[in-house]
C-alpha cells in the first residue's frame, strides 16, 4: 500500500528502480580516478543524499516493508565518510586566508579570499548551525533510531553528525541511545524545533497535542529564502515541481519519528497526518 499522498505505483516503481540502479552506477564511477577532483567530495556526498537516502525514502513512500530499509544504511554512511575524507584533503590544500565561495550552488567549488566564504568545498557548511546540515543530521538520526541500526553503524553516524554539546534538542534525541552524550544548552534553530522541544518537556497528558502542533507547523516554519532554502523544500510543491523529474520522494517529518522513538511520545494525535511516517 502506497504511503505517500502523491504518486501512483508506476511513479514509485520507476524511481525506486532509478535509485537502485544509480547507486550501483555511482559506486562504479567513484572507483575510478576523477576528471574533476575538486567536485569529487560533492559528487560522493550526492550519492549519499540524492541517491541512497532518496532510494530508502522512496521505498518507504511506495509501501515497502520498513525493516528492509536498513539494508541500505551502511552504503549511505560509507558515501558520507568518503565525502568527508575527500573534503578534508581539499581543505588541507588551501592557503592561509582562503575558503570556499559561499555563493556556489552548483558545479565545482571555487576558492575565495572573501571572508564570507566557508570551510567546506561542498554546497553547504557541514555544521549544525547550518539548517540544511542540521535537518539532514536529524533525519538520519530519526531513521537510525526507527530502523534500530546496529551499534557499529550508530557510532559511525554519530561521528559524522558531530556537534556534541551544540544543540539541546538533537543532543537529547541522540542521548536516548547514547546516554553519555553531552547536552547542549541552546536550540540552534527555533523554527520549527522549539515546538518539538516544548512537546518533549510537557506533562505526558499534553504531549500528543503538542507533537501534533509541531507536525502541523513543521513544513511552513522550515521555509527559508535564497541560499538558505532547504535542498528538498520545493519537491512535491504543486506549483514549483510536484512530481517533475522524480524529485519528490515523499515529504516526511522524520524529526517527529526521532522524538517519538527517543522519548516514547504519544503520537496518536498525528495518525493520519500525511507527513508523519508510521513508527516501527
Amino acid at each position: 500500500m502506497i504511503r505517500a499522498p502523491l504518486g501512483d505505483l508506476h511513479y514509485w516503481n520507476k524511481w525506486v528502480e532509478f535509485g537502485r540502479k544509480t547507486t550501483d552506477e555511482r559506486w562504479q564511477k567513484i572507483s575510478v580516478p576523477s576528471k574533476n577532483p575538486d567536485f569529487r567530495p560533492q559528487y560522493v556526498f550526492d550519492l549519499a543524499k540524492n541517491i541512497i537516502f532518496y532510494y530508502i525514502v522512496c521505498r518507504y513512500s511506495r509501501g515497502d516493508n520498513v525493516h528492509e530499509l536498513a539494508e541500505s544504511f551502511p552504503g549511505l554512511l560509507e558515501a558520507w565518510e568518503l565525502s568527508n575524507q575527500l573534503a578534508a584533503e581539499l581543505n588541507a590544500a588551501l592557503k592561509p586566508g582562503q575558503g570556499w565561495d559561499y555563493r556556489r550552488a552548483f558545479g565545482p567549488p571555487r576558492v575565495t579570499k572573501d571572508p564570507r566564504g566557508h570551510n567546506d568545498p561542498r554546497s553547504w557548511a557541514f555544521d549544525l548551525h547550518n539548517l540544511n546540515h542540521y535537518n539532514w543530521c536529524f533525519w538520519l538520526v530519526g531513521l537510525a533510531l526507527s530502523l534500530n541500526i546496529p551499534d557499529a553503524q550508530w557510532q559511525r553516524l554519530l561521528a559524522l553528525v558531530g556537534g556534541e554539546g551544540e544543540d539541546i534538542l538533537l543532543d537529547r534525541v541522540i542521548a536516548s541511545r547514547q546516554p553519555q552524550r553531552q547536552i547542549g544548552g541552546k536550540l540552534l534553530h527555533r523554527k520549527p524545533y522549539a515546538r518539538m522541544l516544548k512537546a518533549i518537556d510537557a506533562p505526558q497528558a499534553e504531549q500528543a497535542a503538542l507533537l501534533r502542533e509541531f507536525v502541523e507547523h513543521w513544513y511552513a516554519e522550515l521555509e527559508r529564502k535564497g541560499h538558505d532554502e532547504l535542498w528538498w523544500y520545493t519537491f512535491g510543491d504543486p506549483v514549483k515541481s510536484r512530481l517533475a523529474g522524480g524529485c519528490y520522494f515523499g515529504r516526511w517529518c522524520l524529526e517527529a519519528v526521532a522524538a517519538v522513538k527517543a522519548f516514547n511520545l504519544d503520537d496518536s494525535a498525528c495518525l493520519g497526518h500525511d507527513i508523519i511516517p508510521v513508527t516501527c
